[in-house]
């Protein structure tokens, strides 16, 4: 019996490894935002501060997003969409699919008529997709019922829901989907 007991006093003592992976569980709870690493070269540990990384990167730039959207998308749409009272409800159209991408596929109507966020605050990748297809857009054709076209495609392809109209101004957004379709 006491031989027994031995045995498992001894299977309780930790091995260096045991010890080793013991320790670095500790040392990895013990701040948040920093992260144990081993080096390649030396095999030692190496701590490094994720949140300072993140922070100090630039992730959008206010500037270059002001640009974007002022002085690129907004500034393209309003000189090549047709001007005047007579085509307001199909420029609302357009600039409606053009901001449901902008705020990632929140719609006016979910909001009750408040689509709760601003297009112009996005993240800059989602601004860019978006002037690369208006650049495109004035280098080509200018038509209206193309633009609207290629913002309900991108709209579908990143699978958000376009703008719920009542029944007259449906019916002048289905009439633009299909006329740019014929072209």
């Amino acid at each position: 019996m006491e031989e027994n007991n031995k045995k498992t006093k001894k299977d309780h003592q930790l091995t260096d490894a045991d010890i080793e992976r013991l320790e670095l569980l500790q040392r990895a709870h013990e701040r948040k935002g920093k992260q144990l690493i081993i080096s390649d070269e030396s095999g030692t540990l190496k701590e490094i501060d994720e949140l300072r990384k993140l922070v100090g990167k630039q992730l959008d730039s206010p500037e270059e997003k002001y640009n974007i959207y002022y002085k690129g998308l907004r500034k393209l749409l309003m000189d090549h969409l047709p001007k005047g009272e007579d085509y307001q409800e199909m420029r609302d159209i357009i600039y409606d699919e053009k901001n449901i991408f902008l705020n990632l596929g929140k719609r006016k109507c979910d909001g009750g008529g408040v689509r709760g966020s601003d297009g112009r605050m996005t993240f800059q990748p989602v601004m860019n997709e978006i002037l690369d297809v208006v650049i495109a857009w004035v280098g080509d054709s200018q038509n209206p019922f193309d633009i609207y076209r290629d913002f309900y495609m991108l709209n579908e392809k990143h699978g958000y829901k376009h703008e719920e109209y009542d029944d007259t101004t449906q019916v002048v957004a289905d009439a633009m989907l299909r006329l740019a379709n014929d072209q």
